[in-house]
């Protein structure tokens, strides 16, 4: 049995999730814009090398929640604990924290007049000082990871949407984060471009990548998830199992949602 499949069905040693400790903690975690309230107290937790997949109506406070992760929003209320690092002000706690966060967005957001080495390098470069030759050699390998080695020296215009999502993963892994974070990444893909997005995404599952998706993509997060969120109106409406959301759901307003979406 897998360490995936060990996690999935509870039968590993202690937790019934991979991991003993938790390396997310959110706890009352609020998010305001102006009047709206977007993010109403919410707490969970994250083990190390757990997938987690999140889902819910537009608007629901989804992307607001995994942006406060790495203070691309910052949080007005509550509690974040990153790998034992809490996330406030403190600037060294922020450097500390987004090396160890990778984020992958909707949009693929490459530099249009940087080659595909470039995306991927400009980071190792300027922010781990790493050389040249040094980094290179990772990109080359980050690159054959997610399938598209070929395409080192093209321009982003000169790929297909699914291939700059692709290069938009491996300039994430670049950094060597020990939790990704994806907020709907195929959802500006054409349809036949959705599968080789994903099946980076599984290999990364299967690897023991701890991640937090989000996705409508539901038997892509039925094969990988170990526990799944669904959020409304910027709360937890219900959590569990894969298992639990597609044959029992519990609540009135999950029903009606996956009944929409499946």
């Amino acid at each position: 049995m897998s360490d995936r499949e060990t996690a999935r069905t509870g039968r590993g040693d202690g937790d019934s999730r991979i991991g003993a400790n938790d390396i997310i903690i959110c706890k009352d975690v609020t998010k305001w814009f102006g009047d709206f309230q977007a993010l109403h107290g919410i707490t969970t937790s994250v083990k190390e090398r757990e997938v987690v997949v999140i889902f819910g109506p537009s608007g629901s406070g989804k992307s607001t929640f995994i942006r406060t992760l790495n203070r691309l929003e910052e949080h007005d209320g509550g509690q974040i604990i990153i790998d034992g690092v809490e996330l406030n002000n403190d600037l060294r706690n922020l450097e500390k924290i987004r090396s160890e966060v990778g984020i992958v967005f909707q949009q693929f957001n490459l530099f249009p007049h940087l080659t595909v080495r470039r995306n991927v390098t400009l980071a190792l470069s300027h922010v781990k000082h790493m050389r040249k030759a040094e980094a290179n050699e990772l990109v080359e390998k980050l690159l054959e990871r997610v399938g598209i080695p070929e395409q080192i020296d093209k321009y982003p215009a000169q790929l297909s949407g699914g291939q700059q999502q692709r290069v938009a993963i491996a300039r994430a892994l670049a950094m060597q984060p020990k939790i990704m974070l994806f907020d709907e990444p195929t959802s500006a893909l054409d349809p036949e471009m959705i599968k080789e997005v994903l099946d980076v995404m599984r290999e990364l599952a299967q690897s023991g990548m701890t991640m937090i998706v989000i996705t409508h993509e539901m038997g892509f997060a039925r094969e990988v998830a170990d526990r799944f969120l669904f959020f409304d109106d910027g709360v937890i409406v219900e959590e569990g199992t894969p298992e639990h959301f597609f044959e029992d759901p519990q609540e009135e307003r999950t029903k009606l949602f996956l009944s929409q979406i499946l």
